[in-house]
């Protein structure tokens, strides 16, 4: 049976479906619902089996932790064991928010969300559908993105419907998400918080509030067989269309990702880089292939065959993060053989462009 779409948008909510939304977690039933990141799978964050139930549907490992989505502050303290004095500053700063920190767990939250861990990761979306089914469903949502696990994350609920559609009782549709990246995640567990995702919520931010915030080395390559994972996202191949991908990066940038260091690109390496994507792109179209190509605005006409997609304006990190998901998903209609794509400054946002592209190229990077 087909999941039920309903749709709303954040001015015009639909209650009745919303509560009807909820009955369904309650029951430890699976709703995939809209966020400002993107579409999140939603179960009861306190039944395992609803955990389990996430994990079965995405085909996701169960070693991959969970974020339980909470819809107000005072539902925090009974599923931490402790609020360190670091996320109360970020919870203040960034809640509700694109923001999803790692804490010490309660006994209330079984290992089945946790994927096994003693630690929990919690996040307060902004979006208005989310809190609302949030609470009709008990106050504790677990949401991992709503795609089937590896493939690139929905932003649409078209995108939920494609890969999850048979195995869920509800879709809310809210329209297109905002940001378009999964939250940041910030492990405030230690003396030093650190980044486990780069997402909206950047380094920058980060260190503005707190001074001093570190990277986790897991999230700057590929992360060991046999480690288990923080967080979402770090150790498993990720946001990935069906082509080969390969970013083209100049080498100074694809070696200061290494370590986390903030660069911002030349004019004159864009240029080379922009030279060497169609070198390659136009290798494989003379050899018979059917080769997309990610582009900027800026870039567009130095492309003059392929299946040629603008990701957005140089310029503007905000518009490229928003299309990257949806872009990578169009390739795989595409049907393309290949896939070559420009690589973005590491700073700001393009942090968190980066992480996304960088995996779902399984780290294949051309250095120029």
């Amino acid at each position: 049976m087909r999941a039920e779409v309903v749709s709303m948008t954040a001015d015009n909510l639909d209650m009745e479906a919303i509560r009807r939304g909820g009955d369904i977690l309650k029951q430890g039933g699976l709703v995939a619902f809209p966020t400002e990141t993107v579409y999140g799978l939603g179960g009861d964050a306190l039944n395992p089996q609803a955990s389990m139930k996430i994990y079965a549907a995405k085909g996701r490992p169960s070693d991959n932790p969970l974020i339980v989505h909470i819809a107000e502050f005072d539902k925090l303290a009974p599923i931490v064991a402790e609020v360190p004095e670091k996320a109360k500053i970020l919870a203040e700063k960034y809640w509700p928010g694109p923001l999803t920190m790692i804490l010490p767990k309660s006994d209330l939250v079984p290992q089945e969300t946790t994927g096994g861990l003693d630690s929990v990761a919690v996040r307060f979306p902004s979006d208005r559908i989310a809190q609302e089914l949030i609470k009709a469903a008990g106050g504790y949502v677990a949401a991992p993105s709503a795609n089937t696990s590896g493939r690139p994350s929905p932003t649409t609920a078209q995108h939920v419907e494609e890969d999850l559609g048979e195995a869920i009782e509800m879709i809310i549709d809210g329209g297109p998400v905002g940001i378009g990246v999964e939250s940041t995640i910030v492990d405030v567990s230690g003396d030093v918080p650190a980044v486990l995702r780069p997402g909206a919520i950047t380094m920058e931010m980060l260190k503005d509030v707190l001074g001093e915030v570190t990277i986790d080395p897991a999230i700057l390559g590929p992360m060991a067989a046999g480690v288990r994972p923080k967080a979402p996202g770090m150790k498993y191949k990720h946001y990935a269309p069906k082509a080969d991908l390969t970013l083209v990066e100049p080498a100074n940038v694809a070696e200061a990702r290494k370590t986390g260091e903030a660069v911002a690109m030349t004019q004159e390496q864009v240029n080379a880089m922009v030279e060497t994507v169609w070198k390659l792109a136009k290798e494989k179209i003379d050899a018979g292939y059917k080769v997309g190509i990610i582009c900027t605005d800026e870039s567009r006409s130095h492309y003059p065959e392929g299946e040629v997609r603008s990701i957005g304006a140089r310029k503007s990190q905000a518009s490229v993060a928003h299309n990257l998901y949806a872009l990578l998903r169009e390739f795989d209609d595409l049907k393309v053989d290949y896939i070559y794509s420009e690589s973005f400054s590491q700073d700001h946002l393009g942090q968190a462009i980066m992480n996304r592209l960088s995996k779902a190229a399984g780290y294949q990077i051309y250095k120029v």
